[in-house]
């Protein structure tokens, strides 16, 4: 039995006077608002209306029950009313988790746009390159590159990035450019402490690219921030594998070279990541939606 169902019909039935008048009211059968009514009377074991061949009234019982199921049924209407206007209307805290360097780059100027188009929503974002657990964690949404591991997590792409082999020209100037992958183990490598192959990387030649070369590269620095290793290599300390959009603008001012023109790492999504696609906030929809809108043509350093 439809507990809420029930109490309508037996409150429609007290409201209109009879059990005919109820099932009009309803748009149902006077048997099924009828059975609706006995079911709840025998689940409360008490009778709650007296009825006649002309008419209905309370009991007692019934009238403790009427006055209390009508304000139970309003409060319901309320809350239902509440919730629903929510899921339309983008409000309340949204807690958004994103890589460190590309949510200060690329994401950062976003925000207010965002902000300025669902002023009921606050934005609570959170910089960290370490993978978080969405759930776990509390997050409504996050930000992530890469390939994406298996999991009950939803996602949706958003861009994509390619990484970049890169030194600076003082670097090359004292140790040499290599000509193919395979010589970047005998090169000093400023290394991302949390990318996904470690210490092994894998480049393709561009004009042919079921041609790769695996190297394991000998770091002589590891960060677990891209800019950290950025700025080292700037320096001419050593040769990074970084994206485009961080390493992009420094080669186009001249203050890194990228190595290896010819080959290429292998491509990367740029994804939204999200706990389920069921019942999902409208906060959340508009964000990624947002985020698509943005960043769907967006190609950096290319």
């Amino acid at each position: 039995m439809d507990r809420i169902e029930a109490m309508q019909a037996f409150v429609a039935v007290v409201e209109a006077g009879s059990f005919v008048a109820a099932a009009n009211k309803l748009q149902l059968s006077k048997a099924v608002v009828s059975r609706q009514v006995a079911l709840l009377e025998d689940e409360l074991g008490t009778r709650l209306l007296h009825r006649t061949t002309r008419r209905v009234s309370l009991t007692s019982d019934g009238d403790l029950f009427f006055g209390r199921s009508r304000e139970l049924l309003q409060q319901w209407q309320e809350v239902t009313d509440e919730v629903s206007h929510r899921t339309v209307q983008a409000r309340g805290t949204l807690r958004v988790n994103v890589p460190f360097s590309y949510g200060v780059m690329y994401l950062a100027p976003l925000w207010p746009v965002f902000m300025q188009k669902h002023p009921e929503v606050l934005l609570e974002i959170t910089l960290s390159d370490r993978v978080a657990d969405l759930v776990d964690e509390g997050f409504d949404l996050a930000v992530r590159i890469g390939q994406l591991p298996s999991s009950s997590l939803v996602s949706r792409r958003l861009a994509s990035m390619r990484l970049k082999v890169c030194a600076a020209p003082s670097y090359v100037k004292n140790h040499g450019r290599p000509n193919r992958p395979t010589d970047l183990a005998a090169h000093r490598i400023l290394a991302y402490s949390l990318l996904s192959t470690g210490d092994t990387w894998t480049l393709s030649m561009k004009a042919e690219p079921q041609k790769r070369e695996v190297v394991d590269v000998k770091p002589v620095m590891r960060s677990n921030n891209g800019d950290t290793c950025t700025q080292a290599a700037i320096a001419g300390q050593g040769i990074v594998l970084q994206p485009d959009f961080m390493v992009q603008k420094h080669i186009d001012h001249g203050e890194l070279l990228e190595l290896l023109p010819t080959w290429q790492a292998e491509e990367f999504g740029i994804y939204a990541v999200f706990p389920t696609r069921r019942h999902l906030p409208a906060k959340v929809r508009l964000m990624i939606d947002f985020l698509v809108t943005h960043l769907i043509s967006h190609k950096p350093g290319r």
